[in-house]
């Protein structure tokens, strides 16, 4: 209906919650990880268990922040990795961790909830920048686009 907001899914608001944090976190990092993670998700509308998916989310990007950075640099060749603003890289870091680690999470379906991310949380431009991003990463892959690695159907 007109007027109506949509409502969002759980995953969705755990996505938002992870790359709020992670953005967050690349500003401004706290010394002790654990303690700025718990705090965090302390002070969400909802309970903490309710963000299990987001706070598996942020320690699987943190635990691979390496190898997914290297990964952008990578796919974003003649583009200094300073350059990326800061939500984009977030966003992207958070996409890149669900494509390579949640193999039961359909690469098309990371794609696409990255690209809403960005027309929420970053510029107009962001969408197709990052959506060329990772389009070439899903080209690499060795796993059907839209289905879960682990789905033999």
């Amino acid at each position: 209906m007109m007027g109506e907001a949509k409502k969002k899914s759980a995953r969705r608001e755990n996505r938002e919650a992870a790359l709020q944090f992670l953005y967050m976190w690349d500003i401004n990092p706290h010394e002790v990880f654990n303690f700025a993670l718990s705090d965090f998700f302390e002070h969400q509308a909802r309970p903490r268990d309710y963000y299990a998916f987001a706070e598996a989310l942020v320690c699987g990007v943190v635990d691979h922040q390496q190898e997914i950075d290297i990964t952008i640099q990578k796919y974003t060749q003649n583009w200094a990795f300073s350059r990326i603003a800061k939500v984009d890289l977030a966003i992207l870091r958070l996409a890149l961790y669900e494509l390579f680690h949640c193999l039961d999470i359909p690469p098309i379906v990371s794609i696409n909830e990255a690209i809403d991310l960005s027309k929420e949380f970053s510029h107009e431009d962001s969408k197709r920048f990052i959506n060329g991003i990772l389009d070439k990463v899903r080209a690499d892959l060795k796993r059907p686009s839209r289905k879960p690695a682990d789905d033999d159907a």
